[in-house]
């Protein structure tokens, strides 16, 4: 039984840092376009790049690892 609930708890972090790290790229990518379209002026684009990909990144990790949990459970 604990063998078990440490087994879903490595899929969940898993889960969670695998969607960190592609909702980090999206964001960056999206933040960087955005940046450009918008005329984000001077050192403004970094903080609004930085805020872009902080923001998708906790989003999307933080849905990954709850559909990882919502799967550990079946």
């Amino acid at each position: 039984m604990a063998r078990e609930k440490t087994s879903c708890l490595s899929r969940i972090a898993a889960g969670a840092a695998v969607g960190g790290a592609l909702g980090g790229a999206v964001g960056a990518v999206y933040g960087t376009y955005e940046a450009i379209r918008f005329r984000v002026p001077g050192l403004l684009k970094i903080r609004y790049i930085g805020q872009t990909t902080m923001g998708s990144a906790a989003i999307f990790g933080l849905f990954l690892g709850a559909g990882s949990l919502i799967h550990c459970g079946k």
